[in-house]
């Protein structure tokens, strides 16, 4: 092996390292300050980080929707956009959906209204995707166009956390607690 050869492939090692751990920065995708006043990504996030996927491991699908993150490589994708990106936490969910109407459970309306504003093509600019999710017990995709699912850095017990959802059927955005974080979703980034 030639010493080019030796150095190439040890820059690239390091790359990759660099970007498992969320260390070296990628392009970041279009981001917008929201009503909440933190910059938030307007398109799902769509770095390739282990384990995520495209939804019925199609890349015509990550191109669309983003890619479908466990809870863990939700938070590795985020960091590895560059400094000071990070994946929300469930307060800053709740803040930032509360600035557009409130969520389904507290809001009068039972969260249209936020609905509306925070999908694609609503008056927000924040284009939320129904991208739905792929199981974490046997890698089954569902919901696609359905739901939206969005995970938080918040966790409820270990291996569990809180993510956002927005339904299609209900037209609504609502929260729930105690996902499992093998569970692949969708992810949104933010910076303070």
């Amino acid at each position: 092996m030639s010493i080019v050869s030796a150095v190439s492939m040890v820059s690239i090692a390091s790359i990759a390292l660099g970007m498992a751990l969320g260390s070296v920065g990628v392009d970041p995708p279009a981001s917008k300050r929201m009503a909440d006043g933190k910059e938030w990504t307007t398109t799902n996030l769509n770095v390739d980080s282990v384990p995520s996927s495209c939804y019925d491991d199609a890349d015509a699908n990550c191109r669309r929707y983003g890619r479908l993150y466990t809870w863990e490589a939700a938070q590795r994708g985020c960091r590895a956009l560059g400094e000071r990106w990070r994946l929300p936490t469930e307060q800053e969910w709740h803040d930032l959906g509360t600035r557009y109407g409130g969520l389904m459970e507290e809001a009068k309306d039972g969260g249209h209204a936020t609905f509306a504003a925070l999908l694609i093509g609503g008056s927000s600019g924040f284009d939320a995707m129904l991208g739905g999710n792929r199981n974490g017990d046997d890698g089954s995709y569902a919901r696609l166009e359905a739901h939206g699912f969005y995970w938080t850095a918040t966790e409820t017990t270990p291996g569990h956390a809180w993510f956002y959802n927005f339904g299609r059927g209900g037209g609504a955005l609502n929260r729930h607690r105690d996902i499992d974080t093998r569970t692949a979703a969708s992810v949104r980034c933010i910076r303070d």
